[in-house]
């Protein structure tokens, strides 16, 4: 498929402060060497994977991620709500793929309405909406009916055609490349997944692979482009708000690559 190029966008760290969204703090992101960062939460929460690299880190960070607190796929229409507040619009919710704001009131299943997207799609590993993967709200997303029914369960990759209401989001026969402000964001998403659910318990393990053509197996594409999207789309301070939303009020568990996205070069 053609790469479509990608526009780099860069964000300004508040460098050993804090920025406080919508009521909430979200922990300062300081320079390290090496490009890595530090953040308010590397000597409690991450204390056991500080120093790994590799399997080891990645083993470290699903013991530490793995401790959350689990929704109700009913409970996650109201968790949205607040997750993905647009900032802008307290009344309304901004919509991943899309970028539109769209009132909170329209969630549902019609036409213009929002409904849940499962970013590691539902089918690749047939976790369906139940408690667990199906329900966490790291990789749900609200995302307009329409939208959401043309990603399907379709691997990431760049290239495409547009489509009504893409907001700069392609698509074609077998992929979905999301607009480019939310291409680390999607990186991100699919990589939490693979290192939370590693198959230790009664959910399969997932893992993303360099393919678009996983259909049903626990695998999801493409790692090579993912990783250059979460390079490319560092965090910004809607993405950090929504984590530390996360935290505070419903799962009690992070994102470690938004934390610090420079652990996917290391794992991956």
């Amino acid at each position: 498929m053609p790469v479509t190029p990608i526009r780099r966008r860069w964000k300004t760290l508040a460098l050993a402060t804090s920025a406080v969204l919508v009521g909430l703090t979200v922990p300062a992101l300081t320079a390290s060497p090496a490009g890595a960062t530090t953040t308010a939460y590397d000597t409690t929460y991450y204390a056991p994977a500080i120093g790994k690299t590799g399997t080891q880190l990645k083993t470290a960070l699903h013991g530490i991620i793995d401790d959350q607190t689990k929704l109700s796929y009913s409970a996650v229409w109201e968790a949205l709500k607040v997750t993905d507040q647009d900032p802008a619009n307290a009344n309304n919710v901004k919509l991943l793929y899309s970028g539109i704001s769209r009132s909170k009131s329209l969630n549902g299943g019609d036409l213009g309405d929002w409904n849940r997207e499962h970013v590691w799609a539902k089918s690749h590993g047939d976790f369906g909406t139940t408690t667990g993967p199906g329900t966490d709200l790291h990789h749900l997303r609200p995302e307009d009916v329409q939208v959401n029914s043309i990603r399907g369960n379709k691997d990431f990759d760049n290239g495409g055609s547009s489509f009504t209401n893409s907001g700069g989001s392609l698509t074609d026969s077998n992929s979905f490349e999301p607009r480019d402000a939310v291409k680390g964001d999607v990186a991100r998403m699919i990589l939490y997944m693979a290192v939370r659910y590693e198959g230790d318990d009664s959910w399969p393990d997932l893992e993303p692979n360099d393919s678009v053509t996983n259909g049903t197996s626990p695998l999801h594409g493409r790692l090579s482009v993912l990783k250059q999207w979460n390079v490319e789309d560092p965090p910004d301070a809607f993405e950090e708000r929504r984590n530390q939303v996360i935290y505070d009020r419903y799962q009690h568990n992070r994102n470690p690559f938004i934390d610090h996205p420079e652990w996917v070069e290391s794992i991956w």
